[in-house]
């Protein structure tokens, strides 16, 4: 055998080192400054630590949404429409979420949905087809989250956003409209609706209209409220204000379209402001 056949005969031969599992490398997690000792110090110490670490976080978070706030406000005008995504093409509820969105666009709204099938698809494929229709400038927004029955998110949308969690998803909501339209759905839009009442009603959102289309879908929820919260006083009369139930595209379009004319009369009186 000649020397370089014994050469690769010996290589192949050779057989790897089993690795020492005390020896494999482990990905480096970045470094907060003060968790080693808040590991190794007392229970109190760790308690202390991670309320410090909480307390940052949230004032982080609380200026980024002011940023948010500051470069968005009082520049556009959106109407979120929230819906199941269960309801077909084929019927009424689908058409009339439809119209409603188009008349909207009409007028230059931006439409928000969640941006998936259903009645988020009526609506963002509406306020499509109503820009077209005036050669008006609005947009049509989907908040996309990811579910098993919602693969994909309709393709209606000129911007849209992926969230991870309902939670992030509901700020965004919130953050980004003006005024709330509820159509007919399931949990996730009682969900919906009862997350923008209450923080209207605690002041963490600014007033806003929730429009409540279709009144022989409404009206048993309202009925309940009052015949039981508001009868034991664990809600207030005043907060029922904020609500408008209707039938018609036509009757929530007028809703919106005059608080649209508040919001622009404003913001006409703070562009005529002098600096």
């Amino acid at each position: 055998m000649s020397r370089s056949r014994k050469k690769l005969s010996a290589r192949g031969s050779r057989r790897p080192a089993p690795r020492n599992p005390k020896q494999r490398k482990t990905p480096e997690t970045p470094r907060v400054p003060g968790a080693e000792t808040a590991r190794k110090g007392s229970r109190g110490e760790r308690r202390k630590h991670l309320d410090e670490r909480l307390r940052l976080l949230y004032q982080r978070a609380v200026l980024i949404e002011d940023e948010l706030r500051k470069l968005d406000q009082d520049r556009f005008y959106r109407v979120c429409i929230f819906g199941s995504a269960r309801i077909k093409p084929d019927t009424k509820q689908y058409g009339d979420v439809f119209e409603l969105a188009r008349y909207l666009s009409w007028e230059g709204v931006d439409v928000l949905t969640g941006g998936g099938p259903g009645l988020m698809e009526a609506a963002n494929k509406g306020a499509r087809l109503g820009r077209e229709e005036k050669k008006t400038k609005n947009l049509s927004y989907g908040l996309t989250i990811q579910l098993e029955f919602e693969p994909e998110p309709n393709k209606h949308l000129d911007i849209k956003r992926h969230h991870h969690k309902f939670s992030s998803r509901l700020d965004d909501f919130i953050r980004l409209s003006n005024s709330v339209v509820c159509t007919p759905g399931g949990i996730g839009t009682l969900l919906e609706f009862f997350f923008v009442w209450q923080l209207i009603q605690v002041k963490h959102a600014t007033p806003r209209p929730i429009v409540l289309l279709e009144k022989k879908f409404w009206e048993g929820i309202l009925d309940w409220m009052r015949r039981e919260p508001l009868s034991r006083g664990l809600v207030g009369e005043k907060d029922f204000s904020i609500i408008h139930v209707v039938d018609t595209p036509a009757e929530a379009f007028d809703i919106i379209s005059a608080h649209h004319q508040e919001f622009r009369d404003r913001r006409g009186k703070i562009v005529e402001e002098p600096a």
